[in-house]
């Protein structure tokens, strides 16, 4: 239905603004609108899709895709390394080519940023799909492109994009994010990373794998976000032998000549860019939340329910990124489908459903694997939990692979044996995070898990070591006699 309203909201002839109903608006196309759309779409209610700035997911077009790519040439690089204890000659005359490494990253990010186009907004009429930017007149109201939608329920999902701070804009193109980081035709000589959590891990090493002097800076004494302390000590240890780390202070930047000095206390280096990757911001500065009616958190964030994703007690509701509550992709969609399913049954249902979030998984795909999973470090009571452990250096897969590098930590309830949480660094983490994350979500016990099957040899033997370890500090045990095996009944 459209209707025509004057510009102060009354029936008129005069500065006339068109005005559409739809059920929902849903404000962003990227992994959490999407994902809400898909739930709306599914519901059968009518929407429309709004979105300002670039289409495409973040992770195809700057994110997860396009560096888990520069990751992978990195790593096989860099794998020439160990070639001569394995009797492989040759490998000191590899050379890699800077700028055809680069075309093969943008020309897989374009493929995967071709494929979601291709599979959500590219055909989508104008009517649906509006590329344009947003504002709420009220929590039901918005203008966009020259028109109005009133909608029965609103989803916010316009994601967020990199921190800089504002003077370090003076120094332009010298200073780059991960919006610009894959548009390079050509790798500086020398690069300082500014803010070492996954973003500028994953980033320095690769780049550093490549052949640039990479020197890393973070205000803070911990990488990659991670709490444990015996993660973190390891993984500044294994990182720091391929490019130089200092934390704890805050870095300054000055122009020098055509270069630019990064200066951290006592510690300095001439580079030619710099690498922001201290942290991200919502994408709200236009959309006009003030006119919601709701207080606005210090980022400009209205409060929400995580379960439900709804604004306050409003018809609106946020998802992914722009929320800040967990910005990983699995997670961006999980909201965009619970803000989606409720946003489409706002007029039938007496409150929006609340659903359970998964447990956390984070992953850092640096080598070796940085991740963690459940209960952070932080968060656990050390008068009721027990942490086992293991070292990679004697694990014999790590060490044929030679990736013996690293610590895993679990953390269980010392009188149940729950599987409560875990950090690690560590080869293959990636999976081994999964399957701790899997066994958690499923309430397992130290126990339980001692009596799934592990193979030999693998990886996944360092964790079954870190059980038994862990195993060992639990007042819970195994019945039947045998801790790996249950007794069958008669």
């Amino acid at each position: 239905m459209n209707v025509t309203v004057g510009s102060s909201g009354d029936l008129s002839g005069e500065s006339q603004v068109k005005e559409r109903n739809v059920d929902v608006a849903i404000i962003g196309s990227g992994t959490a609108g999407l994902n809400a759309m898909g739930q709306v779409r599914r519901a059968g209610k009518s929407f429309v899709l709004i979105n300002g700035g670039e289409p495409g997911t973040t992770c195809a077009r700057v994110g997860c895709m396009p560096s888990k790519a520069m990751i992978q040439i990195a790593e096989d690089y860099h794998r020439r390394t160990h070639l001569g204890k394995f009797g492989i000659d040759g490998h000191e005359g590899m050379t890699l080519d800077i700028p055809e490494a680069l075309e093969h990253v943008q020309d897989l990010r374009d493929t995967f940023v071709d494929r979601v186009l291709g599979s959500s907004t590219d055909d989508m009429p104008e009517d649906l799909f509006i590329q344009d930017y947003a504002r709420f007149v009220e929590p039901t109201l918005i203008e966009v492109a020259g028109q109005r939608i009133r909608a029965k329920a609103v989803v916010i999902a316009t994601g967020s994009r990199p921190l800089v701070p504002e003077p370090w804009k003076a120094f332009g193109d010298r200073v780059i994010t991960t919006d610009d980081i894959f548009e390079l035709e050509d790798l500086p000589a020398a690069m300082a990373v500014i803010g070492l959590g996954t973003i500028g891990l994953e980033i320095g090493q690769s780049l550093a794998r490549m052949g640039v002097e990479i020197t890393g800076f973070d205000a803070l004494d911990h990488i990659a976000g991670a709490q444990d302390p015996e993660v973190n000590q390891s993984a500044i240890e294994v990182l720091g032998k391929e490019f130089s780390i200092h934390l704890g202070v805050p870095a300054e930047i000055v122009e020098e000549g055509d270069r630019l000095r990064v200066t951290a206390g006592e510690q300095s280096v001439l580079v030619d860019k710099v690498l922001c990757s201290i942290g991200r911001v919502p994408n709200v500065e236009r959309l006009g939340l003030e006119n919601l009616g709701v207080s606005l958190d210090p980022r400009g964030i209205p409060p929400f329910d995580p379960n439900s994703m709804q604004v306050g007690d409003l018809p609106v509701f946020i998802a992914g990124d722009v929320s800040g509550y967990r910005p990983i992709l699995h997670e961006a969609g999980d909201e965009g489908k619970i803000a989606g399913y409720n946003a489409a049954r706002i007029d039938t249902a007496a409150a929006p459903e609340r659903f359970r979030r998964k447990t956390p998984l984070f992953i850092n795909f640096c080598d070796p694997n940085i991740c963690a999973v459940g209960m952070r470090w932080n968060a656990l009571d050390p008068e009721t939990t027990a942490v086992g452990q293991i070292k990679l250096a004697p694990v014999g897969r790590a060490l044929i692979m030679g990736k013996n590098k690293g610590v895993i930590r679990v953390y269980g309830d010392k009188a149940t044996g729950r599987i409560l949480g875990s950090e690690m660094i560590g080869p293959k983490g990636e999976n081994l995070a999964h399957l701790l994350c899997w066994a958690i979500a499923q309430g397992l016990t130290v126990g339980d898990l001692l009596r799934m099957p592990f193979y030999h040899p693998v990886i996944e033997e360092a964790l079954q070591a870190a059980l038994y370890d862990l195993y060992s500090k639990v007042e819970a045990k195994n019945s039947g006699g045998i801790t790996e095996l249950e007794r069958l009944q008669d």
